[in-house]
């Protein structure tokens, strides 16, 4: 299984604005800290604004921030909404004639790996993703706030 870069992305910028929440980030500044296209990263920021993740903001103040808690931002559901294909082979569709589909074992190992690989996915939320915050605002070149050192919540067993 690999995820697209689109996913990664938008797992970095959700994990960027998580990081900085006390403060409004722009596409620009996200953009040169990951060394990625403004352009790719619009295209994300407008996802995750129709999904209600981040919100924008318009004007002299403006920028980007979470639009609801790390806590509940899920990263399966997140992963689930930006993948375009979790379709591991080809027939996983139905399109594809496959000769041995009647007896196929293999379509059901990978059906069952796929929804092991979700399931662990599901276990985290954004918040869980930024828990070392003091060691990821220094790589992210973000001045810690007073608050960064709050514990966060722990992944659910």
């Amino acid at each position: 299984m690999r995820l697209t870069a689109y996913t990664d992305y938008t797992l970095r910028t959700l994990m960027y604005l998580a990081v900085n929440a006390d403060r409004h980030a722009t596409i620009a500044e996200i953009a040169r800290t990951y060394r990625i296209s403004e352009t790719h990263l619009m295209k994300i920021v407008h996802q995750l604004g129709v999904a209600g993740d981040i919100e924008t903001l318009r004007g002299r103040n403006g920028g980007i921030r979470l639009g609801r808690p790390a806590e509940s931002i899920n990263v399966g559901r997140v992963v689930r909404r930006t993948e375009p294909d979790m379709e591991l082979v080809a027939c996983f569709d139905g399109a594809e004639n496959c000769a041995i589909g009647d007896a196929c074992v293999l379509q059901t190992v990978l059906h069952e790996s796929l929804a092991a690989f979700l399931a662990v996915l599901d276990r985290y939320t954004l918040a869980d993703l930024i828990a070392p915050r003091r060691r990821l605002a220094a790589l992210l070149g973000i001045a810690p706030p007073s608050s960064i050192g709050a514990p966060t919540r722990r992944r659910r067993e």
